[in-house]
């Protein structure tokens, strides 16, 4: 496999960052997950922190290299992840457990497999068209589809933030999955959280990206966003990926996984409360407390060695 991969997270207008990203490979397959933390507080970054790690561990002893069943390795990562926070919340005893949307993408043999919960899209953009997109499980979108609604209303409908699917709710997530989806030479995916998305449309993201670095490129965007989005943006997140199926000329940005080992996996994900990115409002020891129940919570759903 050969790829140029992106990922950042910002803070926006908001008090804290409740996003989180992160990607993984082998040498034969990639994984990359976009989680968006609900309900305000610090809760909805731990929901968000238990669905990505929940995902990267899975892929961490999954992934040698490649995985038999991408689908199948998806539908029981996420739903791991949503009984993982459920099980958080009730060794914490909260009345209400904290929740999060997920978007994950799996890439092996060219062909790329993603799904999702939530309103946390994915985007699949080529020659600087948008090719497809992720369908928000969300009141605004049901409106859409009926006709009731159209685009620019939905951009200001009351309700475009209250979504009916996610991780770590009382009914258990509806997750939405991808067609096989084969990839092209220069194809690029974008998995992001509505802090970008929602004041950046998918077909100007395709444009701004079409043949770009995206180390420079997507920068650029969550900084636009980040302005439209004004004092009270949202957290924007994204972890952006461009494929590179043929010989290109050794560039630095450019990741190959030719010459990786079998069993080795390569993780980029950060550890709850230690990257300033994701800025909290928890203390160094609610973090460090954090960080175990976090663990504890995930490891329920790891096969015994």
């Amino acid at each position: 496999m050969r790829f140029t991969i992106y990922q950042e997270s910002r803070q926006g207008g908001r008090a804290n960052n409740e996003d989180r990203t992160s990607y993984c490979y082998s040498r034969d397959a990639l994984l990359m997950i976009v989680a968006d933390g609900m309900g305000g507080h610090h809760y909805g970054e731990i929901a968000a922190q238990i669905a990505v790690q929940t995902l990267a561990d899975s892929f961490q002893r999954e992934a040698k290299p490649g995985l038999s069943d991408p689908f199948r390795f998806l539908q029981k990562a996420i739903n791991n992840a949503h009984h993982a926070i459920l099980d958080y919340s009730m060794r914490r005893q909260m009345k209400d457990s904290p929740r999060t949307t997920c978007v994950a993408c799996l890439i092996q043999d060219s062909v790329a497999y993603w799904a999702h919960a939530g309103d946390s899209r994915l985007f699949l953009m080529r020659n600087g068209r948008l090719i497809a997109q992720t369908r928000d499980h969300s009141r605004v979108r049901l409106l859409l589809e009926e006709g009731i609604i159209n685009e620019a209303q939905a951009a200001m409908h009351p309700d475009r933030n209250k979504i009916y699917s996610c991780l770590g709710g009382p009914a258990a997530p509806e997750i939405e999955f991808s067609r096989k989806t084969p990839l092209e030479h220069g194809d690029v995916l974008l998995l992001c959280t509505d802090g970008l998305w929602g004041v950046t449309s998918g077909e100007s993201m395709a444009i701004s990206l079409k043949g770009a670095n995206l180390l420079q490129a997507i920068p650029m965007l969550l900084a636009e966003a980040e302005v439209k989005g004004g004092t009270h943006g949202d957290n924007l997140s994204v972890v952006g990926v461009r494929w590179e199926d043929a010989y290109i000329d050794e560039a630095s940005s450019v990741i190959s996984t030719q010459t990786m080992a079998k069993n080795e996996v390569t993780t980029r994900l950060d550890q709850f409360g230690r990257n300033p990115a994701y800025k909290s409002d928890l203390s160094d020891e609610e973090i460090e407390r954090a960080i175990e129940e976090i663990r504890s919570a995930i490891e329920k759903y790891a096969p015994n060695k």
